[in-house]
Order: C-alpha cells, then structure tokens, then sequence
C-alpha cells in the first residue's frame, strides 16, 4: 500500500490528500431496478443499445428498437422478472452485492472494494468516480463473465475507459482476463454441482451444461467466446467424470432471426424427454450469479418443457452465487490480476 497522507510531508498550506489505496470493481450485467414495464424497459434501452451487444447498422436497428422491441418486450419482460424477484430485489444484484462485500472484507488490508452493472445501477463511472474520490489510484476492474465474448467482457472494457475520459487525472486501470480455464473456477463449480446432486434422491440421467448464446457469426469474427464455453465444459467433464453424452452442450437466450451458436438449449430439452430421458440437471457455468437466464428461463422454462415433453424429474443446478468458493476464486483473481500493487 501507498504511503498515507498523514504519513506524507505536504508544503504548509497543501490540499488534503486521501490515503492512496487499489481499488477492485467487479463487474455484473445488469438489473432493471424493478419487475416493472417501466423499469425494464429503460433498462433495455441501455442494454440493446449497446453496440457490442446489437451490431446492425443503427439505420435499422433504432427504428425496430425504439418503434417495435421496446414497446412490446418490456411488459413480457416484466412478467419474467416477477417470477424470480425476491424481498431483496434483483437476484444478480443481491448476489453481486454479497460478493463484494465478503471479498472486501477479506481483503480489507489489500485493496478497497465494490460493484458495478454494465446496465443499470449502480453504473460503472459512478463507482469508477467514487472510488478514485475515495482514493484508488490503481483500479482493478473484474468483469463476471468466466468466458470472454465481445458483448459482454469488452463492452465492460469499454465501458471502464470511457468513463475515464472525463477524468483529470487519471488512475491506472487494469481489466482482469477471462476465468473459464482457471484450476479453481473449475473447482468450484465442481464443488457446486457435487453438493446439488447429491443432495438429489435421484440420478440424473443427463446434466446439459447451458451457456448464453451469441450469434454464430461473431464466432466467425473471431470472437473466443464459444471455444471458452467448449473448454469449460471439457474441464467441468473431466473434472466430473462425466462423459460427452452425459453432459452435452447447448446455448440459451436466441435473439432475433440471425443463426446462433447450437444447439439450443429447450430444443435439448425437449429432444432428451422425448427420446425417453426421464431425469435431467441442466447446469450453467457460464453465469456465476443466478439471474433471470437461469432461474426463470431454466428453473422455470426448462422445467416446464421437460414435463409437458414427457420428462418427470428436473434440477436446476445454482451458480457459485455468494458461496465461500465464489468468494476464493475472486481473491485468487484479485490477487493474480493486481500483482504488483498489492
């Protein structure tokens, strides 16, 4: 840690200055504020604003967004967000809140420490600004996403700079690298879908393992994204015992008419119940906090399609979330990623 100003000999007369510490932001999605058409739908305006996320020329895509999508969306939308919204608000922000709080504390000696949403609140140059004010002149920002994709660990990088722009001085900033190979990522997810199987009075007779999709072409682009999903699933398989038919993969979240990566995950569903599967988990290492992906289009969608498709037990197995292994992994990244400063 630096010196701190009381420890610094300033000319007569000098300006306070705050004790210099490295600052860690971790980095989630995003949440409406609220299961509200309202709500969401400005908080969808953000989000399919984003370029990283929509790529279409904007002469097509602000018309369909603003004349179409975010007329209609926002209220189905809302309906889903009801369905998972809990005393607390948002699951993801809950969990993404415990998460800093507990690394935090942790780390109390080390590094100053707090959250951010891509989308929504609290924002990225809100706690960028606040933790510069607050001192941190060296700043770690740590994006959720164990495998990298272009919307969403770069928009978060962009995010992050742009919103340095502004700023005077500057602190140095370090964006930390995808976690979707890391020994102890692989561990703990390991160590959850054990715990959750077990505690099961029935055997799967599959475990799909649901990433998020993203267009097909981006892969072509060169985006790593779905080569990270395929090692994740590897490693989670080897680490398991699991064999590929066991525990294929499949994609989630299709949006709009461009071809995603496949095979998407209902259709898996769906296809394994009425092939004469009866039991199935359906895991998503590609989320590290339960969300609206995973417990409502998974734990509630996916049920439903299995049983109305002939399936009879179904487990949704949770992410890390704010587990004792959400919180080593983080510390294990922190202290990778911000070598040299703490």
């Amino acid at each position: 840690m630096n010196p701190t100003a009381s420890a610094m000999r300033l000319p007569p007369g000098h300006p306070a200055i705050a004790p210099t510490t490295v600052g860690v932001l971790i980095v989630n999605l995003g949440t409406p504020d609220a299961p509200t058409a309202t709500a969401v739908r400005r908080y969808l305006a953000e989000f399919l604003s984003d370029r990283r996320v929509v790529d279409y020329p904007r002469w097509i895509w602000t018309p369909l967004l603003y004349g179409v999508i975010l007329n209609v969306r926002p209220a189905r939308s809302a309906k889903a967000y009801a369905k998972i919204w809990t005393r607390e608000g948002s699951p993801l922000r809950l969990y993404t809140g415990n998460v800093a709080d507990a690394l935090g504390e942790r780390m109390a000696d080390k590094v100053r420490v707090d959250f951010a949403m891509r989308y929504g609140a609290p924002s990225i140059r809100q706690r960028l600004f606040a933790m510069k004010e607050a001192g941190a002149d060296r700043i770690l920002v740590v994006p959720l996403y164990p495998q990298y994709s272009r919307s969403t660990s770069a928009s978060v990088a962009d995010a992050a700079f742009d919103a340095l722009k502004s700023m005077t001085w500057q602190p140095a900033l370090r964006v930390a690298a995808p976690f979707h190979d890391d020994p102890i990522y692989i561990a703990a997810l390991k160590a959850t879908a054990g715990a959750s199987l077990s505690a099961l009075d029935w055997a799967p007779e599959r475990v799909i393992l649901s990433f998020h999709g993203t267009p097909k072409r981006h892969l072509r682009e060169g985006d790593p994204y779905h080569c990270h999903c395929l090692k994740t699933a590897r490693l989670l398989r080897d680490a398991m015992g699991w064999t590929d038919e066991f525990a294929p993969v499949a994609f989630q979240s299709r949006f709009g008419r461009e071809e995603w990566l496949g095979p998407a995950t209902d259709a898996t569903i769906r296809g394994l119940a009425e092939g004469g599967v009866r039991r199935i988990a359906v895991m998503t290492p590609g989320f590290v906090a339960d969300c609206l992906e995973t417990l409502e289009e998974i734990a509630i969608g996916g049920a439903e399609t299995f049983a109305q498709s002939g399936g009879e037990k179904f487990k949704a197995i949770p992410c890390l979330n704010d587990s004792p292994s959400m919180i080593d992994l983080l510390e294990a990244l922190v202290a990778r990623e911000a070598a040299g400063w703490i």
